[in-house]
């Protein structure tokens, strides 16, 4: 008998339209002789979604304002999830999916589900968080500040003073709880920092700004496990765009923004290491399933820092997480398989710890 996977995608996030694609490429991969797919939308305004139509997107300039014709409005998330739902693979990038609050969700639902728990998945969301979590275990970052909005409001002085001082430019500016790059700016200078402080607290409450590191090679490595995690080989992006980075329309809006390079172009040495960073991260903020583990490489002296984690990576056809796994041996048909396997496995440990003392 097949399994019924409820795939959740869309959502209230900045990154509605990077899931319904990601959404779209495990409809179209995952292996139907063992996997019934049943899609659950979450629309921008947060209704929850059960209908027939797959989603088929291939770019996020080609999503729908709505694929909701002919679907049942859910307006119990958990009858969506409940009624003969076998194990859910939630593909929901940024607030209110990948930060713990769907997680918590399935787990009082008492179903299973791919990728990290409640706090894995919060630690992995808030950049802040994860960056004092991995400055904690010694893990190599570039210099950051933290700055939430009322700080900016009431003294904007003294934050472009503490940039001057103690990150130089140039920085890049990212709201604390959002992925895909949306909401990151590059600042060059003192003029250009209140524009991108700005354009962040549009998406958050607090943000991040870390120092630039020179000539960056931006480098991800993809992990896959639970308990024993594995690192795939290391892919690079060369971006190409005229952002000068890898932002959002770099990467989802034009074609030739940026290009894969997998597996990366490193020493064996370099490449174990960021291999074994790769687990080392996603160890230190209790991950499980997967994550995509992001660095920069400095051009100069061949320095590694560790960026950011994403407990819920991009599965489009032209994510870097599916392509790496890929590269290493390891097919997106096959490695849907393996995270619902995982999932189920995660599951089925928790069922058996005792709820009471009797």
């Amino acid at each position: 008998m097949k399994l019924r996977v409820g795939v959740i995608y869309g959502g209230r996030s900045g990154e509605h339209e990077v899931s319904v694609v990601s959404a779209a490429s495990i409809f179209k991969h995952l292996d139907r002789s063992r996997f019934q797919p049943v899609p659950i939308r979450i629309d921008k305004d947060g209704r929850w979604m059960l209908g027939e139509k797959e989603p088929t997107a291939i770019s996020a300039g080609d999503v729908p304002e709505s694929d909701a014709a002919g679907a049942l409005q859910v307006t119990e998330p958990t009858a969506a999830i409940s009624g003969g739902i076998d194990v859910i693979f939630p593909i929901l990038h940024g607030p209110y999916g990948e930060d713990g609050t769907v997680q918590g969700l399935l787990e009082l639902a008492n179903v299973p589900y791919v990728g990290a728990g409640v706090l894995g998945s919060a630690l992995g969301m808030d950049k802040a968080v994860s960056k004092s979590v991995f400055a904690a275990h010694g893990l190599p970052q570039v210099p950051y500040l933290t700055v939430n909005l009322p700080q900016w409001q009431t003294a904007p002085w003294e934050i472009t003073a503490r940039v001057a001082s103690n990150l130089g430019y140039p920085v890049f500016v990212k709201p604390a709880n959002l992925g895909s790059s949306v909401g990151i700016s590059r600042a060059a200078t003192e003029e250009e920092l209140g524009p991108a402080i700005r354009t962040a607290f549009d998406y958050d409450r607090k943000i991040v700004i870390e120092a630039g590191v020179p000539n960056a090679r931006e480098i991800e490595c993809a992990v896959l496990g639970n308990d024993e995690p594995e690192a795939s080989l290391p892919g690079e992006i060369v971006v190409t765009h005229r952002d000068g980075f890898y932002s959002y329309e770099a990467k989802y809006l034009d074609p030739s923004g940026a290009t894969p390079r997998i597996p990366a172009d490193l020493s064996p040495e370099m490449t174990a290491r960021v291999r074994r960073l790769s687990v080392d991260a996603f160890r230190a903020l209790d991950l499980a399933g997967m994550a995509r583990v992001d660095f920069f490489l400095d051009g100069r002296d061949g320095a590694l820092y560790l960026n950011e984690v994403n407990t819920l990576p991009g599965f489009t056809a032209i994510s870097m997480y599916p392509k790496m796994w890929e590269a290493t041996g390891l097919s997106y048909s096959d490695l849907l398989t393996r995270l619902l396997t995982l999932a189920i496995e995660r599951h089925q440990q928790k069922q058996q710890r005792r709820t009471s003392r009797t």
